[in-house]
């Protein structure tokens, strides 16, 4: 699971994660131009993404993963939750 966040135009930031992006700039940009990775659901939250991603229970994947800018002590911002690989599922927080 991924949990970003954006301060405005959230909805345009998502609709990028669900595109197929020819230049990467985030950390998530360069996981979902792997082989056989896709987006299987995205949910909306109000609060900040650090807020929602410190409430999810998983193990981290990739230190530092998402949260190169974190002030709240995430360790990532992409967790295991279960036994599926293949699909990304996204928490995304930010102002509509």
């Amino acid at each position: 699971m991924y949990t970003g966040g954006a301060r405005r135009a959230i909805e345009a930031r998502i609709e990028r994660h669900l595109s197929k992006v020819e230049k990467f700039h985030w950390h998530i940009d360069y996981l979902l131009g792997a082989d056989g990775v896709c987006v299987r659901k995205v949910f909306r939250h109000a609060e900040d993404e650090c807020t929602v991603n410190q409430q999810v229970h998983g193990s981290v994947l990739t230190k530092g993963f998402g949260a190169s800018d974190c002030r709240s002590g995430c360790v990532s911002h992409l967790k295991k939750i279960g036994a599926d690989d293949r699909h990304l599922f996204f928490l995304h927080s930010g102002l509509k």
